[in-house]
């Protein structure tokens, strides 16, 4: 088994929080991340693949072809949005990073099967302290 990871960047705006909790609430229990003037952050996405190397061309995936599909399914929903307000796999969710890795994740991985991959991980790094990692549900 061979596993290839693609790296992308985007940039996207978001706030924590529940409507239903008042604002002194929401900033206890999500803190500087429930300003109601959102904040944004400059996330590195790696998106890793597996399987066994195609014999005609030495490829799991075409890197091509997987950079495509998160170009279509992931960076071109997120880059320089909102993803509380503008991003249609994120509505209803609350924006948190972890649950914004497993909507990532539904958004690629049909396009990935399809290429006859397996989308072994996804990786979102918020901050250079706040990475979440998403393996899919076992």
């Amino acid at each position: 088994m061979v596993y290839i990871t693609r790296k992308e960047h985007f940039n996207s705006a978001h706030r924590l929080f529940r409507p239903e909790y008042s604002d002194e609430e929401n900033l206890r229990v999500f803190g500087k991340c429930s300003n109601p003037l959102w904040h944004g952050h400059n996330y590195l996405l790696m998106v890793t693949v597996k399987g066994e190397p195609s014999r005609e061309t030495g490829f799991v995936m075409d890197l091509k072809k997987l950079s495509q599909i998160i170009a279509d399914k992931v960076l071109e929903k997120l880059d320089h949005r909102n993803i509380n307000l503008e991003v249609d796999f994120m509505k209803g969710k609350l924006a948190s990073t972890e649950n914004l890795a497993i909507g990532i994740w539904n958004e690629l991985e049909p396009g990935i099967r399809c290429e006859g991959a397996v989308l072994h991980s996804v990786k979102l790094e918020e901050t250079e302290n706040n990475i979440v990692e998403y393996f899919g549900i076992i």
